[in-house]
């Protein structure tokens, strides 16, 4: 592809670090922090942001290189969402040269260093709000991704160019790949794409985007928030899968009970707290963004959202989440069993005795 004339790249980890977070009380806790809001470069309805608005700290840090050729900023932004998700975002600044995007792309792949220095700033930072996490614990996996934002190129080339003359190239990047990708592989990483206008497009693949535009901060906040959606369903599908697992634990202790135990109230109480858990973030997470007014970024969200596949992770997590409420009537429905089968057999022995106890009387008379 032809030279860069400005851009800069975007490395973003993910984490999560509990249910829920008290952001005005992390507001207090930090100086530094700030309400983030979505900076709207076209005619916007004011109601067409986050609810709440998550917050922004921006940190110093010592530049990390990628390679010969990139280093990011000795700066580093963190983002704090109110379900529990904070990400992490290191920038790179690109000019010059495009043909290094294919290795700055191969470099961030899964890069160890900047994944060790995001960790650590996550602990810091939770060691300092850790009064305002709800079940504070740092997740065990992380989202990673990257997003190449350039101005333009010099000489300039048509967006119908980036995605037929140097599609090879710009399908490479997204997928990190330095081999040459078939026909398919190309036309697959390029799909997902949309334009607002003739001189600007948007590329998101499931590993990084490409976005060519000149003011592309409110693009480049759908981005960020559309892979901590992934991260917090990923991570609520994990969680799901352990609560089934237990549950099924508890259930199956429970059939081979007869008379009831003085566990059960602890085994609904549990099952009922997975459920409420789940429930809370599975809505906080879906209803932070509100995707109305703006239609080109409700579009772009829903491109990606397509791209990452969040729908079948909402389908599957909604479908686990049933089988849990499944499992909970269930249990119940053994408890109330087994105590109205006691309460018969009480009857039953108090008419016996009722019945013996005169017979018993008249035989000693």
């Amino acid at each position: 592809m032809p030279s860069i004339t400005r851009g800069k790249c975007l490395s973003i980890f993910v984490y999560d670090i509990g249910l829920s977070i008290d952001l005005n009380e992390t507001e207090r806790r930090l100086a530094s922090a700030k309400r983030e809001t979505i900076r709207h470069k076209r005619r916007a309805p004011k109601y067409f942001d986050y609810r709440p608005a998550p917050i922004g700290i921006s940190q110093r840090a010592e530049s990390v290189r990628v390679d010969e050729q990139f280093a990011t900023e000795p700066h580093v932004d963190l983002i704090v969402y109110d379900f529990g998700a904070v990400s992490v975002i290191y920038r790179i600044a690109l000019c010059g040269d495009s043909s290094g995007l294919l290795t700055l792309s191969e470099g961030l792949y899964e890069n160890q260093k900047l994944l060790d220095d995001s960790r650590k700033r996550v602990d810091d930072l939770l060691k300092v709000i850790q009064g305002a996490v709800t079940k504070a614990n740092i997740s065990s996996f992380v989202e990673d991704y990257v997003i190449f934002q350039i101005d333009g190129f010099t000489p300039p080339i048509a967006i119908s160019e980036l995605t037929s003359q140097y599609a090879q190239h710009a399908a490479q990047i997204l997928r990190a790949e330095a081999r040459e990708l078939s026909a398919d592989e190309v036309i697959d990483a390029l799909s997902h794409r949309i334009s607002f206008g003739k001189d600007d497009v948007v590329l998101a693949d499931w590993h990084a985007a490409l976005v060519v535009d000149k003011d592309a901060e409110d693009i480049l906040t759908i981005l960020e928030f559309a892979n901590v959606e992934l991260l917090e369903l990923r991570f609520l599908d994990q969680r799901l899968d352990e609560a089934l697992e237990l549950a099924y634990e508890r259930l199956s202790k429970r059939s081979q009970r007869w008379l009831p135990s003085r566990s059960i109230p602890a085994d609904l109480r549990d099952v009922s707290q997975w459920q409420v858990d789940s429930a809370i973030l599975f809505e906080g997470v879906n209803n932070v963004l509100k995707l109305l007014g703006d239609q080109y970024l409700a579009r772009v969200y829903r491109l990606t959202a397509q791209r990452f596949h969040l729908t079948e992770w909402d389908a599957s997590i909604l479908r686990k989440l049933e089988t849990l409420e499944s499992i909970y009537q269930k249990i119940s429905d053994q408890v109330a069993t087994r105590r109205t089968e006691v309460l018969e057999w009480i009857v039953i022995i108090l008419i016996a005795i009722e019945i013996v106890l005169p017979l018993i009387s008249s035989k000693f008379h």
